[in-house]
């Protein structure tokens, strides 16, 4: 439910921008604000599972989860969608680190790779289904129901958890509130400098303040976090000791750029299907059913190859599929490419993420210690939402400046509109723009594509699982 309202809103994004009568860019601070208030209280949340036990953090996070949900879809303004999807973003946070240390806890790590298989295609499949879903509901109910469906789905939550999530051991610790406030802020002047950055033109926003002071004065607030981290004596919000295990840090940096290149993939692709190729939400949706469907169909025979051979190379594997994905999209991204074609690069991207999500999220945390698991769950996790905050930020940014390349500002900003003025079918964009902005979008998808491949070329410095560990089981109790 988290990573399905990711990208849930891609495929509704026409809609709400003629729904709530407001720009593209407003529009994608709905997802902005999402993942921003999801990333960067994740440090933290990981440890407030084991403080206080992940099950007591989970519930309470799927209630402030399920409750701004029915918010955003109430919603009657831009502004008021964007301030329930930031409160949606912190339940999601608390609910996701508890999901992994919880794995990480109570499976030995020579068993765990097939229950993280499971979690990763779970967390890859739910990413697809997110726009597939959407299409459905958009078309069906139109664009609220895709926060309304998340009452019922997390309410049933609420009670398979109080009954099937076990209660584990709690340990105590004292949080680093400064490593927190300088986290969030340099985050939040980095996104904010880099998503708004084209709509300022690169330059001023208001009196001193510039696009580019504030890109710097993010990446120097997150160098004194880091360096915060380092110097402190008492308790670091991420104890750094923990990227003394290599694949550890080379699996964090790697999902990085997974986090990337998934949620900005979607953005141009869903305007293409949508405002060229002239489907509606529900068909633009369905063509990425092989995508779901492969990664589903997969994620077993993949998880025992996780735990019965050397899993290094099933990431790299698995992101260069993607890579090929995107690439198939880039040369297919024009008006008169028949729509069943575009169904092979679906097709890849499935294998792709089928191999991606679960080796890559087993060889990890695989040396994780039951004392580091909450932490290493939040690292991990907050690696993925940065990737895909930027991503998000990146991409509207990275849009906006193509389709000015294509087609002139003064065309750009009609192409733009056409979104609020139709219902997503081909009126929603007028025929002559349909060569620049098919190749606006494709020129898009060579971002995701290239740090994807990024990526791939840091997942080879990964180094072979240890022959023997000392990994145990947990007691549990009900």
């Amino acid at each position: 439910m988290i990573l399905v309202d990711t990208t849930i809103v891609s495929v509704a994004n026409p809609s709400i921008m003629r729904g709530l009568d407001t720009t593209m860019v407003a529009t994608l601070w709905a997802t902005s604000a999402y993942l921003l208030a999801y990333a960067v209280p994740l440090l933290i949340t990981g440890r407030l599972g084991d403080r206080f036990g992940p099950r007591r953090v989970y519930l309470v996070g799927l209630t402030v989860f399920t409750l701004s949900s029915l918010a955003c879809g109430l919603a009657d303004g831009v502004e008021t969608l964007i301030a329930a999807r930031v409160f949606q973003g912190l339940g999601a946070s608390l609910m996701t680190p508890q999901t992994m240390a919880v794995i990480t806890r109570i499976f030995p790590p020579r068993e765990r790779g097939a229950a993280m298989a499971v979690w990763g295609v779970t967390a890859g499949a739910a990413t697809l289904v997110g726009p597939i879903l959407g299409g459905f509901l958009v078309d069906a109910w139109g664009w609220e129901w895709i926060f309304f469906i998340n009452v019922p789905v997390g309410v049933i939550a609420f009670v398979l958890a109080m009954r099937f999530v076990p209660v584990l051991p709690t340990n105590a610790h004292r949080f680093d509130w400064l490593g927190v406030l300088l986290s969030a802020l340099g985050m939040f002047l980095l996104v904010f400098g880099i998503q708004e950055g084209e709509s300022f033109d690169w330059g001023v926003i208001w009196g001193p303040v510039t696009v580019w002071s504030l890109i710097i004065a993010g990446a120097v607030v997150l160098a004194l976090f880091v360096l915060w981290q380092w110097r402190q004596r008492g308790e670091p919000l991420i104890p750094l000791e923990i990227f003394r295990d290599r694949n550890f840090s080379v699996g964090s940096a790697v999902i990085v750029t997974v986090g990337f290149s998934v949620t900005g993939m979607s953005l141009p692709l869903m305007l293409y299907l949508q405002l060229v190729q002239g489907l509606t939400p529900t068909q633009s949706a369905l063509m990425m059913v092989p995508m779901a469907v492969l990664s589903i169909v997969l994620a077993r025979p993949v998880g025992r190859l996780i735990d019965r051979r050397d899993p290094r190379l099933l990431p790299v594997l698995g992101l260069l599929l993607v890579a090929v994905g995107l690439a198939c999209y880039f040369f297919m991204a024009r008006p008169e490419t028949p729509i069943w074609l575009l169904l092979i690069p679906s097709a890849v991207l499935g294998f792709g993420n089928a191999f991606m999500w679960g080796p890559l999220a087993s060889i990890t945390t695989f040396g994780l210690s039951q004392q580091l698991a909450g932490a290493g769950s939040g690292v991990y996790n907050t690696s993925r939402q940065v990737g895909a905050v930027l991503g998000s930020a990146a991409m509207a940014a990275f849009m906006g400046s193509r389709i000015a390349a294509k087609l002139g500002p003064e065309v750009a900003d009609a192409a733009g509109g056409a979104g609020t003025e139709g219902g997503g079918g081909s009126g929603a964009l007028p025929a002559a723009l349909h060569d620049g902005f098919a190749a606006a979008m494709g020129e898009s998808i060579l971002m995701p594509m290239g740090v994807i491949v990024i990526g791939a070329l840091i997942a080879l410095l990964f180094a072979p699982r240890p022959a023997r560990t000392g990994g145990v089981r947990l007691p549990v109790e009900r």
